[in-house]
């Protein structure tokens, strides 16, 4: 990528972004408890029926910080020169009520079932509400690609 390449469109940002969500298998997850301590933990996800879905264990800072306050959580991947941040609020499931989907999702992309842990470890359901996604400064001006929960293209 050089800088005097042309801007993605809107569109082919999504794409990207979709993709991403397919292929990576850690994404940042970055949350605070209910004083503003912040935390930032890299984890195993899935993209799957227009979430991502995490598994941590709930007495750890971050499953705690997802299931208390404001039950928002940010998301990035690592890559500083192809950002993609994802705000959404969060759902908490028990490895019994996590959807059966899901939670195969999971094993299936990652090869662990937290189901079967001998841990206790919990499920995290994050509904983007918003994404932003771009490629060096000449992108950002058109960076969000989803407000309110709706694409934007």
């Amino acid at each position: 990528m050089t800088i005097t390449e042309v801007p993605r469109d809107r569109e082919q940002r999504k794409r990207d972004v979709l993709g991403r969500l397919e292929r990576e298998t850690d994404i940042w997850v970055a949350s605070a408890d209910t004083g503003g301590v912040p935390c930032l933990v890299a984890l195993w996800f899935v993209w799957h029926d227009d979430a991502v879905w995490l598994a941590t264990r709930p007495t750890n800072p971050t499953g705690r910080n997802l299931a208390t306050g404001a039950r928002a959580v940010r998301l990035a991947f690592g890559d500083t020169r192809d950002v993609v941040l994802i705000d959404g609020d969060v759902e908490v499931h028990d490895r019994t009520e996590v959807p059966a989907g899901a939670a195969e999702a999971f094993r299936r992309k990652t090869g662990w079932d937290p189901r079967t842990d001998r841990a206790v470890y919990a499920y995290y359901r994050v509904t983007p509400r918003a994404v932003q996604c771009w490629h060096e400064e000449r992108e950002l001006p058109q960076r969000h690609i989803m407000r309110d929960g709706s694409w934007l293209v």
